[in-house]
Order: structure tokens, then C-alpha cells, then sequence
């Protein structure tokens, strides 16, 4: 098994042996508790249901408390499947960040910042029209549309609008570091989301 759900803590740096250093991304993976197994006889895919995120009681469902049970899993915040990964686990099992081993290349999905209403220069990279005297379309997008004929803005156009808050994965994050006592994982470069987010890692293959 080679996923786990976690969430986001912040960046660091560490120090290599040889002097180098590594900015990385300090992650508190697991432990998730398995709370489901699908297969293809009874639902038509293989994957394997996750739990993390402890959570007071009182904050979820009877339907949601009633299926932790059911795996002996305590008051757990987020639910997440994760396709052709259940290998040899079994509802009730527990999955630690020993599922990783430091040098192995990782994806991490999650969701990313959100920006707000963004115009088209800093959304979509546009240019800046000219500055020269008497110009009007400095950070306006320009001409996005015909004339007569057709005479309307084609669908798809790139324009001003929501900015990020949506979901990334950012692939070939290679893992530093493995802390099994503090289920921790150092993962180099930076990872989609805010400090508290969930996030999903998976092995990229």
C-alpha cells in the first residue's frame, strides 16, 4: 500500500550530510484507518476507502459514526478512495507514513489556494497592452471577439474570474525524509493547498 491521506503543516528547510539543503514540505501523513475495500464482483472497481482527521463525535453523522464503527475506527474527519491500491489490506487495518520509504518519487493532490477574482494578466499570463501616450488598455484583455459575423464571444474564452481553490496535483515530489514516531514525511519543493489542508500522497508511477 502506497497512499495515505495527510495534511499540510508548512515549508522548512533541513540540512543534507554533504552540506546541501533541501527546502521541503513538512506533511503529517497518517495513520488512516482502512474503513472500506472495493472490488470489481461487488462494485465494479478495485480501491481502498481511507480515514483521517480525528473529529469529536458530536461532529458527525449517525449514518458516518455507524460505518467508523463497523471498521473500529474512532470519530475521523475525511474519507478518501484510492483506486487499484488496496494490495493485501483489510478493513480494519492501519496504514502509517512506513508505507514510504525516503528517495521515493510521490504525487500529492489537493486544493489549491484560492485567489479570488483575478483579471486576465495574472490568471492567464497576458501581456500588458502598451504603455505609450493616450493608451487605454494596459491590463485589459483586448479584442475577444468578431464582428457581424458571428457576432458574439466564442465559448471558451479566456477571461477575468474565480483563481485557483480547485484541485492540483503536483507530481514527482521526491520524499527526503520518513519520521515514523511523529508521522511526519519531508517531501522537496512545495505542495498545492494552504498550511491545514488535507491533502492525498500517493507513489507516482
Amino acid at each position: 500500500m502506497a497512499a495515505l491521506i495527510g495534511k499540510k503543516l508548512g515549508m522548512t528547510q533541513v540540512f543534507q550530510e554533504d552540506g546541501k539543503v533541501e527546502r521541503v514540505t513538512v506533511v503529517e501523513a497518517g495513520p488512516c484507518h482502512v474503513t472500506g475495500i472495493r472490488t470489481h464482483e461487488r462494485d465494479g472497481y478495485e480501491a481502498v476507502q481511507l480515514a483521517f482527521g480525528k473529529i469529536k463525535e458530536k461532529r458527525l453523522t449517525r449514518a458516518e459514526l455507524g460505518h467508523l464503527k463497523k471498521a473500529d475506527a474512532p470519530p475521523l474527519r475525511h474519507l478518501v478512495e484510492f483506486r487499484d491500491e488496496a494490495g493485501e489490506l483489510q478493513v480494519g487495518d492501519t496504514v502509517t507514513v512506513d508505507a514510504f520509504e525516503k528517495g521515493a518519487t510521490v504525487k500529492v493532490s489537493g486544493v489549491s489556494k484560492g485567489k479570488g477574482f483575478q483579471g486576465t494578466v495574472k490568471r492567464h499570463n497576458f501581456s500588458r497592452g502598451p504603455v505609450s501616450h493616450g493608451s487605454h488598455n494596459v491590463r485589459a484583455p483586448g479584442s475577444i471577439g468578431a464582428s457581424a459575423d458571428p457576432a458574439r464571444v466564442f465559448k471558451g474564452i479566456r477571461g477575468p474570474g474565480q483563481m485557483g481553490n480547485k484541485r492540483v496535483t503536483q507530481r514527482g515530489l521526491e520524499v527526503v525524509d520518513v519520521v515514523p514516531e511523529r508521522n511526519i514525511l519531508l517531501l522537496r519543493g512545495s505542495v498545492p493547498g494552504a498550511p491545514g489542508r488535507p491533502i492525498e500522497i500517493r507513489t507516482d508511477t
